[in-house]
């Protein structure tokens, strides 16, 4: 058995034209990032979901231990990809080269170019050195110091102007500085730090407010393998497990241009958390156990919380404080942002147990998570907001499983929360034939369904009173044609913001891609939303708890293009159209984009220009940006839109990147409000960065 292994390798790399196509594994980020959020919008954590792909791509998958959770995790396999892959280790042994994956059915070209640079074949590491050695000589490791600024000034920095209330003024520069150190070696250690002051903060000492220099720090170690402990992390952390319905992890594809895979959520387990964003991970230690197909994790967790609180006095006098509402921003530029910062601390003790059989084919677990506050959380009561979570504590569980049979992918789970309230998400997905993929996700979450930490498959921001279905294909007629479509139907028995009534929608999308050459893709998109929403006081007869329909068509066509290796152009249009209160508006966008690499240099310039009607009109574009920064602006109104990215690699350990980008509005003098008022019409923002591998 063993020789044929071999001379099946053999005889692929003998294979020049197929070897060539899969040897160099570069992430095209752009490529992925628009892939799977083909028409962006505000509600998706982006910064989290593009650092959990970074981590993807930083800590490739070792094929011969990479498990089912893992390879879905990438949402770029189907179900029976991943268990032909699962199948062949467990009858032929580890895999011998990357190249074997050919052999695996419905594994073609396409799929190996763009998964290989997820995926790695280690040799076992030198676990004979000590740790600390191992540290200090692993070459993956890197010194990340980034500048930001807009370089026009807002009025919260304007010292004359005595109209500005002093609480509201900002109390810092407008400097934005970011500083991070991470070493790391897959499946053994990651270690790593995070400084940050954003834009108007002040980088002082002051306890008082509780203020060390930088407004915002992240520290983590983690540890993997050792003996039965899978993982062991310490600082700062996210869990995943089931479907994301006690604890999420703080991201969640959902609905995309990958219309079958992303409906699923892989359980992650206890991941570091690498991102700059000021919420929605756990301070202190998670820890997981391995024993045989048994799976144990224990997350305890205190942490400061942004949030408003009252004072008042109770019959005997005695002062109480109430918690009003939570801040999600995590700035503190002025004395008012600053009276909210770690207002409340937020303990968190969760557990899971997970069974996975060895074959691979299916695995259930069990969650819990008791979330407690300092003080009691007493919301400002509107109707809507009736039924979301008050008190001091909270308690929810869940019992989740997954399921593989034949070509189909069973998942789900189901939850419970201390109000009484239940969540449920049931799904498959399945490959039909090796040209046809089908998912298929119902959910259906209590109005009172209270989980602070979840993350699950929702139309809304998060899952509470909802009711949907959703149904997902994806067709391969052929090498180079794709077609992805989907159709969600959904449901909110109770109130949501902006909409005094119960209300319904629907959602489509049909995505078609064309690949004839490998140097060239063409795009085209559309999709359409329908949701109600309250009507606009227009006329004094009107109440506002009337609602009408809205409905949103959005399309887009893309070109992208390989001149030669050293040049590559991509252009873009943009559309869409809202009809409301009988009304119809609409908004359009064109792109030209433009890279070119020559050696040590690489530059990407972008000319853009946009017309929208409304704010509903806003449109969503994906910008590339420094190594670790991420932007998906929107653009509303009338005017245009330019960058350029500058990356120049200074020896084989400094990599420098330069951007700056500037929006000219055409329809407006002043841009934005409030403290964030810029007088003038342009508006320029730039980037400056520097990466150093410290090895």
């Amino acid at each position: 058995m063993q020789i044929i292994r071999w001379l099946i390798g053999f005889l692929l790399i003998s294979f020049p034209a197929v070897a060539q196509e899969t040897v160099a594994p570069v992430l095209n980020i752009q490529q992925l990032m628009e892939r799977l959020f083909p028409i962006q919008e505000e509600d998706l954590d982006y910064e989290a979901l593009y650092e959990l792909l970074l981590e993807l791509y930083q800590n490739p998958l070792d094929i011969n231990r990479v498990t089912t959770d893992e390879l879905q995790a990438t949402y770029l396999l189907a179900p029976t990809q991943i268990q032909a892959l699962i199948d062949h280790r467990n009858t032929w042994g580890e895999f011998l080269s990357l190249y074997e994956l050919q052999t695996l059915p419905n594994w073609d070209s396409t799929t190996l170019i763009t998964l290989l640079p997820f995926l790695s074949l280690e040799t076992a590491k030198n676990s004979s050195k000590p740790f600390f050695e191992r540290l200090r000589s692993e070459e993956n490791n890197f010194l990340v110091l980034r500048h930001r600024q807009n370089l026009e000034l807002r009025r919260g920095f304007n010292k004359n102007d005595s109209t500005i209330n002093p609480t509201s003024r900002y109390l810092g520069d407008p400097n934005d500085l970011f500083l991070r150190f991470r070493v790391q070696h897959a499946k053994d250690f990651s270690l790593g730090f995070i400084l940050e002051k954003d834009a108007g903060e002040a980088l002082t000492w002051d306890p008082k407010t509780r203020r060390y220099g930088f407004n915002f720090a992240s520290f983590h170690l983690t540890r993997y393998g050792l003996g039965k402990w899978k993982t062991i992390s310490l600082g700062d952390f996210q869990a995943s497990f089931g479907q994301g319905l006690v604890l999420g992890a703080g991201f969640s594809l959902g609905k995309g241009a990958e219309t079958v895979p992303t409906v699923r959520r892989s359980s992650l387990g206890i991941l570091p958390y690498t991102a700059s964003i000021e919420t929605g991970f756990f301070r202190g230690i998670g820890l997981t156990r391995q024993m045989g197909p048994w799976q144990s994790s224990l997350l305890i967790s205190s942490i400061g919380k942004d949030g408003r609180v009252m004072t008042s006095s109770d019959s005997l006098g005695l002062a109480e404080q109430t918690l009003t509402s939570l801040s999600q921003t995590g700035l503190h530029r002025s004395l008012t942002e600053l009276s909210t910062k770690n207002q409340v601390r937020e303990t968190n003790l969760g557990s899971n147990l997970q069974y996975s059989a060895t074959s691979g084919r299916w695995s259930a677990g069990l969650n819990f998570l008791h979330s407690q506050f300092s003080i009691p959380w007493v919301r400002n009561a509107t109707s809507y907001n009736a039924f979301d979570f008050t008190g001091q504590s909270n308690q929810v569980g869940s019992l989740y499983a997954n399921l593989s049979w034949k070509n189909f992918a069973f998942f789900g789970e189901s939850a419970r929360s201390k109000s009484q309230g239940q969540g449920t998400v049931l799904g498959l997905v399945s490959s039909l034939s090796r040209t046809v993929d089908f998912s298929l996700l119902w959910r259906s979450y209590d109005r009172h369904f209270q989980s602070l930490y979840a993350t699950a498959f929702a139309e809304s921001t998060r899952p509470s009173n909802e009711k949907g279905i959703y149904l997902g294909f994806q067709l391969k007629p052929s090498a180079t044609l794709k077609l992805n479509a989907y159709v969600d139907f959904f449901s909110f028995p109770w109130l949501k913001f902006r909409v005094s009534t119960p209300s319904n929608g629907q959602e489509w999308l049909l995505r078609w891609s064309y690949q004839p050459q490998k140097n060239r893709i063409v795009l085209v998109q559309f999709k359409q939303e329908r949701k109600m929403r309250n009507l606009p006081e227009a006329e004094e007869f009107i109440p506002t708890q009337q609602v009408g329909t809205i409905l949103k068509s959005q399309a887009q066509a893309s070109l992208e293009l390989d001149i030669s290796t050293e040049l590559t152009i991509r252009s873009r249009i943009l559309w869409n159209q809202v009809s409301f209160d009988r009304k119809k508006t609409q908004g359009w966008m064109l792109i030209q984009e433009c890279s070119y690499s020559w050696g040590n240099w690489k530059l990407t310039a972008r000319m853009a220009l946009f017309d929208t009607e409304t704010f509903d009109n806003r449109l969503y574009a994906y910008e590339q940006n420094a190594v670790g920064t991420f932007a998906i602006p929107a653009f509303s109104g009338r005017g245009s839109r330019q960058y350029l990215l500058a990356q120049y690699r200074i020896h084989s350990r400094l990599t420098a990147y330069f951007r700056i980008a500037q929006t000219h509005y055409t329809d407006r003098e002043v841009i934005s409000s409030g403290m964030q008022e810029i007088s003038g019409p342009k508006q320029t923002d730039t980037v400056l960065l520097l990466r150093y591998a410290l090895h």
